[in-house]
């Protein structure tokens, strides 16, 4: 099927992929069809195929994207040698990071279910990639005699849920600001792995 008049893929494609976020966040993946997708983005649905070839593509595409995102404005942070303060950037680099796309946290976290196997495959290696990263912050710690962690993995786990959590309740309108958030989830995880 041809493309809609005036239609070009740098521009149509990046409006399917936000239509097909904000519908997954609101609704779901497995509630959300094609056609409602075509219809927010105001195309014909068979025109959706020249962009992707099916809505488990667009779901992996979200996620993909999203941890590509998350790895590399994670690189772009200065080196810390200090695995204390290595710690405290990560802390506040998840919070915001995560804060600012609430879509594409959602569907990161409740959508996997969604992913076949491959995909899921794909996914689960870019998220451990993340989690090595402050794995090996917390093992520098322990190895310099600054944080006493029983097992890095499960702490490394333990962190990651906890600085999920101020996604599903913090709201800027709050009483805390974002700097007190962040200041009180370090002092928690500070004393987490150093009691």
């Amino acid at each position: 099927m041809a493309r809609t008049q005036g239609s070009h893929s740098d521009i149509t494609g990046p409006r399917i992929r936000k239509a097909a976020l904000g519908l997954f966040a609101r609704h779901g993946y497995a509630a959300v069809s094609m056609r409602q997708i075509a219809g927010e983005v105001g195309v014909q649905a068979g025109a959706l195929y020249n962009y992707t070839p099916d809505k488990q593509s667009l779901l992996f595409r979200l996620m993909h994207d999203h941890m590509l995102e998350l790895l590399s404005a994670l690189g772009e942070l200065p080196v810390q040698k200090d695995p204390t303060a290595a710690l405290r950037q990560f802390i506040g680099f998840h919070i915001r990071f995560h804060l600012q796309r609430p879509d594409e946290v959602f569907i990161a976290y409740m959508e996997l279910r969604n992913l076949t196997s491959e995909n899921f495959a794909q996914i689960e290696i870019l998220r451990r990639q993340y989690e090595d990263i402050l794995e090996g912050i917390l093992k520098t710690g322990q190895k310099d005699r600054v944080f006493s962690v029983a097992d890095t993995k499960i702490a490394t786990l333990a962190v990651i849920a906890m600085l999920n959590g101020v996604m599903t309740w913090y709201r800027t309108e709050g009483r805390l600001t974002l700097d007190q958030v962040e200041g009180v989830y370090w002092d928690m995880v500070r004393r987490s792995v150093t009691e």
